[in-house]
Order: structure tokens, then C-alpha cells, then sequence
């Protein structure tokens, strides 16, 4: 991975700062932004008691004064954060407050020294794709949205089940009984489609994988297909149960009869900002509890 030595000034920051854990390592990160003489910007509509040497902007227009942000929380934060960046060459840090963490890899103890790696040009530099999810409605409207992690199709109405068909770059894949489907980039291979029984990518890989959610088929399975693949998909005219998309969460909106749905990738990418000594195996050995039995053999 490329080290990172972009404008650097100044920083966003962003965070559920009312919360207790997120606040104390929000001071943690300003004093160590002060002791440098790096700026920092807040959202306005975050509340929050910074002082006088934060300056608070509307969260819309903090990706484009800023020269890279920081999202203290977890994946979810980090995941807003880089909805905030899209179109932006603007690098993220994830400090982990959350539970599992596999984007925020700066821990509460190390922040002042994963921010002195960002300023120092010492942290690797880590592209991500990113996805764009495409709702055609039956009248002609289209509404969109990005996703770095997922586009998530999900039943709305317990006890009812979804009928839809999958088409990749044109070709007829396959009808779908289930709970919906999970399409990934290899960045989200770690989140909902794991659940779903989908692969852990690398994410060096350009890759996507469509997961399907409690299929009523058996051997109706997850399927990785290319990085840059156009995948389609249609409720059936026959289908008794309520669809809504989400892109990392965020409500895209109901996927009805004659409507489509197009996800593919969105022509851009996020930056994420990693520590001197980042390693994406050790990673996954931390946060899945891999190799219990060898914890010396290698660290």
C-alpha cells in the first residue's frame, strides 16, 4: 500500500460525540490535532463542547473543506463518513469505538500516535471500491445512492416471502424465493454477507458477492462475480412480500413491481487510512478469534 502524503489540513471529525466513550476519544484525537496546529471541523448538527479552536460546519460541506477526516465510533460511523468523502479525495481514519471494527483500526490507547502517522506520512494509503446502487422506477424516476460495504434487498413484512430475479451484465442468473439478497464489495465480504454464508474476500480483490438471504432453496448460494460486473435486479410480478433497499444502511427505497434494480460499481473509490504495521489476516485472526491455540507462533 502507497503511504499517504496528501494536504492534510484541515480535519474533519466526526462522531455520536453526546456518547461518553465517543467523546473521550474525541478529546484525545483534538489534543493531539492541537499539539500539531492542525484546524479541525465538527458537524453543526453534532452537539458538542469543543471550544473555541473548533470550528463546526454543516456535515454536507465538511468533505470539501477538509483535508482528511476522522470517524470515531464504529464501522457504521466510518461508513457515514464515507458517504460524506464521495467525490472527494479526501482519506478517512476510523478510531474504534464500536465492537468489531474492521474498518476503524486505531485503538482508543494509540490515538495519538495513529494521528501523528497520518501527519508524518507514515500510514498506508488503502483504495476501496465503491458501488452505486441505481433504482429505476416503473415511471421513468431513478434514485441512487453509494455503498462501500452493501446493497442490501430485505423483506419488509414478517412471514412473507420475496420473489425476484438476478441478471448479471445482461445474462439471467437466477429467481430468488427468500429474504432477500446481499451485494458486496470485497470491503463488505465481512459484514451482512457473512452472515449469509458468503466468502471473506481479500480486499485487494476486485470482486463483488451476491449472498442470498435465507433462501428457501437450499442450493440457491452465495456467487462472487468481477469487481466491475452490472448486476440487475426485478421483483416478480408474482411476489407476495414488500422489498426495501439499503445502501451501508441508508434507506434507498422500495424495490416494487416494474421497478429495477441496478448496482455496479460507482466509478470512484474511498481512501482508507491504516497504521504503520497494518495487516489484514491479523486483522481478521483478532476480530474472528482465529489461531486461539497459537497465539505465540506468529504476532
Amino acid at each position: 500500500m502507497p503511504v499517504m502524503t496528501a494536504r492534510l489540513q484541515p480535519c474533519a471529525m466526526i462522531g455520536h460525540f453526546a456518547e461518553p466513550r465517543i467523546a473521550e476519544s474525541a478529546a484525545a484525537a483534538l489534543a493531539a490535532l492541537a499539539r500539531r496546529g492542525v484546524a479541525v471541523l465538527v458537524p453543526a448538527e453534532e452537539p458538542g463542547n469543543f471550544g473555541a479552536a473548533v470550528r463546526a460546519v454543516p456535515r454536507a460541506e465538511l468533505a470539501a473543506e477538509a483535508g482528511f477526516m476522522i470517524a470515531v465510533g464504529g464501522d457504521g460511523t466510518l461508513l457515514q463518513a464515507a458517504r460524506l468523502v464521495v467525490g472527494h479525495e479526501v482519506p478517512l481514519l476510523g478510531i474504534n469505538r464500536g465492537r468489531l471494527g474492521f474498518l476503524t483500526d486505531v485503538m482508543p490507547q494509540d490515538v495519538a500516535a495513529g494521528i501523528d502517522a497520518v501527519l508524518d506520512g507514515h500510514c498506508a494509503a488503502d483504495r476501496r471500491r465503491l458501488l452505486e446502487a441505481r433504482l429505476q422506477r416503473g415511471d421513468g424516476a431513478t434514485v441512487r445512492l453509494p455503498a462501500l460495504n452493501d446493497v442490501v434487498l430485505l423483506r419488509r413484512e414478517t412471514g412473507r416471502m420475496l420473489d425476484f430475479q438476478t441478471r448479471v451484465d445482461g445474462r439471467y442468473l437466477n429467481s430468488h424465493r427468500g429474504d432477500g439478497m446481499v451485494v458486496a464489495t470485497a470491503t463488505g465480504s465481512t459484514a451482512y454477507a457473512l452472515s449469509c454464508g458468503g466468502p471473506i474476500v481479500d480486499p485487494r480483490l476486485d470482486v463483488l458477492v451476491m449472498a442470498p438471504i435465507c433462501p428457501h432453496t437450499l442450493s440457491d448460494r452465495p456467487i462472487v462475480v468481477p469487481g466491475d460486473a452490472r448486476i440487475e435486479v426485478r421483483s416478480l410480478d408474482g411476489g407476495s412480500g414488500l422489498a426495501e433497499v439499503t445502501c451501508d444502511g441508508a434507506r434507498l427505497g422500495d424495490l416494487q413491481p416494474g421497478d429495477r434494480l441496478e448496482i455496479a460499481a460507482a466509478g470512484g473509490s474511498i481512501t482508507l487510512l491504516h497504521p504503520p504495521g497494518y495487516d489484514y489476516f491479523r486483522l481478521l485472526r483478532s476480530k474472528l478469534r482465529w489461531g486461539r491455540g497459537a497465539e505465540q507462533q506468529e504476532r
